[in-house]
């Protein structure tokens, strides 16, 4: 198994170099360090500045992720997509999002966290303006899984780089606190943008983020500091391709069973699905440089914040990925009435991800993760019989408990990610929890559209969707009380 210790090594540019010494990266399980070496004479400003472009790029990313909420209905029209194929439009992106966060994770810390950003920030910009030039639903949804792929390498390396910025306890619960609001930012502004400019053309919406992207990139290359953790060895090809595979084959077979569970194409890739996951562990017990150390399933806390990423996607942003699209289907709602609505539940989880730190001390991140699912579950039920009544009025009280919740979760599991393994690989942790986070999504989605388009109508389905995000969050809540800490 590969050694997980190993002192991270750092190179800054030449231009900035100042000659002091780096502090080296506090361990995650250290809460009150005894002494902290003194800080670099431009230290401040490099945290600053890491901090304020890793969490650009990373809004720009969830931008780009939700755009398609609020346009799904003219995306669909435009490339003739059926309703049966519509999840691939949504499920593109976190498709290439759980594919590749670990392997991103694992290359950002061998190889250069600044260099894996960058290259995820420009490929980002790059493959969201060929998105906007697609012509058929395929072509858009290779597109939309190429931005996921270049998303994983800005997630992933992003909490690398803020770990290494902000080396104190204090100061990772700051950042990393900042970076899980602009996760919420970046949720909230994507349907507001392209809301606004869908009325125009949709396709605008993604030449405009590209854009954005390559900004961020360029200011990137000026104002970060390379830093790494370099084990040896090639990377891991060969997990990568089996684990990728996998995943296509779950959200195929998730997609396609909506026609039917029982058919042989379902059941042919549930099968390839677990064969897959089963030469995926052999290849990550044999390799000298995992995509991710097995041995950390043995510890709660990360598998605290793998259960918690998991069911944040499968309850969470499942049934709100697709909940636009049934507004605008069933209560005549316009993109633009739609993404003011979820600017609600967005901007209420970026505001509460900002204040969270306060409960630090007070509240276990174990406990704020149970809340904020109870908070989800309890306001999604009171969404049930909103869609038949044709009030949207009804929907505002679970935008709230659930955007609250929201806050919550995406406050505290950037930070366990990265607690709930050692420093040097801090980047590893948050790719294998946001990997979790987005193979919920993937599976998430295709669930929700799968119980909504089912016999009985929209709003039948619609209530059958809420229940089963309601049960789920409850179970993560329970998980993750279950998954305490050992004395």
């Amino acid at each position: 198994m590969t050694r997980l210790d190993r002192p991270d090594t750092i190179r800054t540019q030449p231009a900035r170099a100042t000659g002091a010494p780096l502090a080296a990266p506090a361990s995650p399980t250290t809460q009150a360090p005894t002494a902290t070496p003194a800080p670099r004479a431009d230290s401040a400003p490099r945290a600053t500045s890491t901090l304020a472009l890793t969490s650009a790029a990373t809004a720009v990313a969830l931008m780009t992720y939700t755009a398609p909420m609020v346009t799904l209905p003219d995306t669909a029209a435009a490339l003739h997509t059926s309703v049966s194929a519509q999840a691939w439009l949504l499920n593109g992106t976190p498709l290439g999002l759980a594919a590749l966060l670990l392997v991103a994770g694992s290359l950002a810390d061998d190889y250069g966290r600044r260099r894996i950003f960058l290259a995820g920030t420009v490929a980002l910009g790059l493959t969201t303006a060929l998105g906007a030039l697609a012509s058929s639903t395929w072509l858009f949804t290779l597109a939309r899984i190429a931005q996921g792929a270049a998303s994983a390498a800005i997630l992933a390396s992003s909490l690398g780089l803020i770990v290494h910025a902000f080396p104190t306890a204090r100061g990772r619960l700051h950042a990393t606190g900042v970076w899980g609001a602009f996760v919420s930012g970046g949720i909230a502004a994507g349907p507001l943008l392209a809301g606004a400019i869908a009325g125009w053309d949709w396709r605008m919406a993604y030449a405009v983020l590209g854009a954005a992207a390559l900004v961020v990139a360029l200011l990137g290359t000026r104002a970060l500091t390379e830093s790494r953790a370099p084990r040896g060895g090639r990377p891991d090809l060969a997990g990568a391709l089996t684990f990728g595979l996998a995943l296509v084959s779950l959200v195929a077979a998730l997609t396609l069973g909506r026609d039917g569970w029982l058919r042989a194409p379902v059941g042919l890739l549930l099968a390839a699905f677990l064969v897959l996951m089963a030469v995926f562990v052999a290849v990550e017990r044999r390799s000298g440089t995992p995509m991710i150390d097995l041995g950390l399933l043995r510890h709660r806390r990360f598998l605290a914040s793998s259960a918690g990423g998991l069911f944040t996607g499968l309850a969470v942003i499942g049934l709100f990925s697709f909940l636009p699209a049934l507004l605008q289907r069933a209560l005549g709602m316009s993109a633009m009435d739609t993404a003011w609505l979820f600017l609600l539940w967005s901007g209420l989880a970026f505001t509460v991800a900002l204040q969270a730190r306060r409960l630090a001390g007070r509240v276990s991140h174990r406990h704020q993760l149970a809340l904020g699912f109870a908070l989800h579950a309890a306001g999604v039920l009171t969404m049930l019989g909103a869609i038949g009544s044709g009030s949207w009025v009804r929907l505002l009280p679970a935008f709230v408990l659930s955007g609250v919740g929201s806050g919550l979760l995406n406050a505290a599991l950037p930070l366990l990610a990265v607690e709930s393994v050692p420093a040097t690989r801090a980047a590893m942790g948050s790719g294998a929890q946001q990997t979790f986070r987005y193979i919920g999504s993937c599976a998430g989605v295709a669930l929700t559209i799968a119980l909504v388009t089912s016999s009985g109508g929209p709003a039948h389905g619609a209530n059958i969707a809420i229940i089963v995000s309601a049960a789920l969050a409850a179970v993560a809540a329970a998980s993750v009380l279950a998954l305490r800490d050992r004395a």
